[in-house]
């Protein structure tokens, strides 16, 4: 019996088809975010970024950091962060300056050019929000239920990372 089939087969099947329902939401629903800003840059005519580059201006938002932070702080999660960062920087919508102390380490911040991207994300996260409420599709407590829970699941995962392996 593999280890796959005990966890079926026992107490846990609820629990474990619930967890992968999860991963399968949350896989989904970031390819959707991605589509959904892909589409919203189509429509108004911005095609030099794509999205994962526009995600990547909005989570920087007013910060300058290096790009070790972009990843342990949450606002980068693909493994291709130096490509991403140097296209931004090449069309204008970064600036990057090398660090006085390493010159290893690069500090990167939005430009006038990346900050009117992230200005648009903002709007249209803003009407998404909105739409949702409007609707009653998530309550305020529904959203900050959610958030929890996944809070709770990264704590988990990012244990796992730590300690496990």
């Amino acid at each position: 019996m593999t280890v796959h089939q005990k966890v079926l087969d026992g107490g846990h099947r609820a629990y474990m088809l619930g967890y992968l329902e999860t991963l399968a939401l949350l896989e989904r629903l970031h390819r959707l975010l991605l589509d959904v800003v892909k589409d919203e840059f189509e429509r108004i005519g911005l095609l030099e970024i794509n999205s994962v580059q526009a995600l990547l201006l909005f989570n920087i938002g007013e910060n300058e950091v290096t790009a070790g932070e972009l990843k342990s702080r949450g606002y980068y999660q693909g493994s291709n962060v130096s490509y991403n960062l140097k296209k931004l920087v090449e069309l204008g919508y970064m600036h990057h300056q090398r660090s006085e102390i390493d010159r290893r380490s690069v500090r990167v911040r939005l430009t006038e050019k990346g900050r009117r991207v992230r200005a648009l994300l903002a709007e249209l996260f803003s009407r998404h929000a909105e739409g949702l409420e409007k609707r009653g599709l998530i309550s305020a407590a529904g959203l900050e239920d959610i958030n929890q829970a996944l809070k709770r699941m990264e704590r988990h995962w990012t244990e796992q990372i730590r300690y496990i392996y």
